[in-house]
């Protein structure tokens, strides 16, 4: 397809065609960057409020569920036919768990996505789901990186550290295996 090969380079011949064309791509990658946040938004959104959904429903005003419903399940195949991929039973699962985890919606932390919402739901622990969500606002981890950092067992290693500044900055530390550097040698 034309016009979608971003590697491209064009030849530099005029300084302020050059500068028009940069200040367009500008505008575009910010766009483009806009358009996805607010994606990300609206889908945590939705999800929060099909997790709301589903509570009431299976608590039918009560204070607790009944156990053992088979609804995720039937829920999972309705909504997969009716509107397609994205609803399986493990992430209906998840969704659920979003909403019993932030019960109200003003406590969802929109610099998150969905995609880091799901690792983070798999934590039991409300202090370590928390330490997560603060780390990824505050170091802009993409879902990768807050894999690595919840299998490197982040948040336990400092709580168990005297020297907890010390552990935080170890956290930074990322070694790129061979096949990643182009130079040919090795770094650390």
């Amino acid at each position: 397809m034309g016009g979608r090969n971003m590697n491209k380079e064009l030849p530099v011949t005029d300084n302020p065609y050059s500068s028009l064309i940069n200040d367009i791509g500008n505008i575009l990658v910010e766009a483009r960057g806009t358009i996805c946040r607010e994606i990300n938004t609206v889908m945590v959104d939705t999800y929060w409020n099909i997790g709301k959904y589903i509570v009431e429903y299976e608590q039918k005003g009560e204070e607790r569920a009944e156990y053992g419903s088979n609804l995720l399940n039937r829920l999972s195949k309705d909504l997969t036919r009716l509107y397609g991929k994205g609803f399986g039973r493990s992430n209906l699962l998840y969704i659920r768990k979003l909403y019993l985890y932030f019960p109200k919606s003003g406590t969802l932390s929109h610099l998150l996505n969905w995609s880091q919402y799901y690792e983070i739901l798999k934590l039991d622990n409300e202090l370590e789901r928390s330490f997560y969500i603060k780390e990824c606002e505050r170091q802009h981890w993409s879902v990768r990186e807050l894999k690595r950092q919840m299998n490197s067992m982040l948040f336990h290693r400092i709580a168990l550290s005297k020297d907890k500044e010390g552990v935080m900055k170890l956290k930074s530390v990322v070694y790129k295996p061979v096949s990643t550097i182009s130079t040919g040698q090795r770094t650390a």
